[in-house]
């Protein structure tokens, strides 16, 4: 009796063993009849910029809502709004805190820059109002506390804008790790690229920017004051100034995603990165690639984020009893026994007359707890469709209505973004870092 002796076969023939499955998974579907007007959602919306215009176009598609003003530091986004609307008599101002002084405004919907989250969202809470926030939640980790200090005192729902949480894709990947499909996790892999000038956000500037339709210096909040630059109002996630980098941009949904399937809650222990300025040598300061290795409570978390090689997102969970994987709309769920199914290759460095032994010895303890064993098959999970973005906003307007609580709320939100400030402060300090939880701070290793 003989056996494969090489492991590259022996993969391959049992690779050939497996097929797939595909299933197409199915969202709660959203109604489509206009309420009445005692349930319509009348929203304001702060920041009409890129994001912005995706929120705001997500918002009013959703029955019931209703846009009632809008709030931006340049004009020509006023303009873009009414568009967006199809309301040419809009009301807009340069000034958010308008918005938070009309009773008829139910809550806010912001897609403004990192350094201007903390600001606004306090502002909301303490005036009463509900707030939808992009991510990532906070410019730094100091500012997320704070934020979620303003949504607990004032009782007031705060939504972090990464949309992952309310998709169907990764709403099955939480139910099968949750019935225990892999086992414990043992490992998880999270992986972004980009390869393009717009996808490492070298946006072209409005064309008519100037200091006379955009008011620079509030923009600029508590940044440092520099001459008008219609680059940095546009390509403001390129410098740490105003934005939080690839972490803030990309990793946070990636993390999300990662915190939402595995049900925790928690900020890592402990980051370590590595990256730099590889590609996109046009005076930014946050790095293009971007690598971190997280510390969740021993488990490694491994993060690989470039805009200079364009890979799909993929979200990679791994346990002893198979691998989940998200990517985009498809989840495959790949199951492993984690045993032997023939005997083992590294006989055939037995003498012939001891492998024969070997191998007859093996056949008779295994092969009749292995004919009982079922055929593993790759199970594939499709979306359907549906925007998650659309979702995500059905669920924070529903839980403004309801008052019931969110998954990514405001504490969700600062755990998740603690880890992004983790992942830069590791790049900027050259070194490991790790979360103080009792002075709340991130430390040096």
């Amino acid at each position: 009796m003989t056996i494969d002796s090489s492991r590259r076969g022996f993969l391959k023939t049992s690779a050939t063993l497996l097929t797939a499955n595909t299933i197409a998974l199915e969202a709660e579907p959203i109604p489509q009849q206009t309420p009445p007007p005692s349930d319509r959602m009348r929203f304001g919306i702060v920041g009409i910029g890129m994001q912005g215009t995706n929120l705001l176009s997500d918002a009013i598609s959703l029955p019931g809502a209703e846009c009632v003003a809008a709030a931006d530091l340049y004009d020509g986004r006023h303009t873009h709004a009414r568009e967006i609307t199809n309301n040419p008599s809009l009301p807009v101002t340069r000034r958010y805190r308008d918005l938070l002084d009309r009773k008829d405004i139910d809550c806010i919907v912001a897609a403004v820059p990192d350094h201007w989250h903390k600001r606004v969202v306090v502002d909301a809470c303490n005036a009463g109002k509900d707030i939808y926030c992009e991510k990532p939640m906070s410019h730094t980790a100091a500012e997320g506390f704070d934020m979620a200090a303003a949504a607990e005192k004032n009782k007031r729902i705060v939504q972090i804008g990464s949309q992952r949480v309310s998709g169907v894709v990764f709403g099955k990947a939480r139910e099968l790790y949750s019935s225990g499909a892999i086992g414990d996790v043992e490992m998880v892999e999270l992986t972004l690229g980009r390869n393009d000038p717009t996808g490492a956000w070298e946006y072209p500037p409005p064309l008519d920017l100037s200091p006379h339709n955009l008011d620079w210096d509030t923009w600029l909040n508590d940044a440092p004051k520099i001459p008008f630059s219609p680059e940095r109002f546009a390509r403001w996630r390129c410098w740490k100034e105003y934005g939080t980098g690839v972490g803030g941009d990309l990793m946070v949904h990636l993390l999300t995603g990662f915190l939402f399937t595995l049900g925790w809650n928690e900020p890592p222990r402990s980051a370590s990165a590595l990256g730099g300025i590889v590609r996109w040598k046009d005076g930014r300061n946050m790095p293009d690639l971007h690598t971190v290795l997280f510390d969740y409570h021993g488990v490694p978390v491994y993060v690989r984020l470039s805009l200079g090689a364009e890979t799909p997102e993929a979200s990679r969970f791994m346990g002893p009893k198979g691998i989940i994987e998200v990517s985009g709309s498809q989840l495959r769920f790949s199951p492993q026994r984690g045993i032997e199914t023939r005997p083992s290759y590294y006989s055939s460095s037995f003498p012939r007359k001891m492998r024969d032994e070997y191998v007859a010895q093996w056949h008779a303890s295994h092969d009749a707890e292995l004919a009982h064993e079922a055929v593993l098959n790759d199970t594939v999970y499709r979306g359907n469709g549906e925007d998650d973005g659309v979702l995500h906003m059905r669920n924070f307007f529903q839980s403004v209505k309801s008052r019931k609580p969110l998954v990514e709320d405001a504490v969700f939100g600062n755990h998740a973004a603690i880890a992004c400030h983790m992942a830069n402060e590791s790049y900027f300090r050259r070194g490991p870092v790790t979360w103080d939880a009792a002075s709340r701070s991130i430390k040096s290793s």
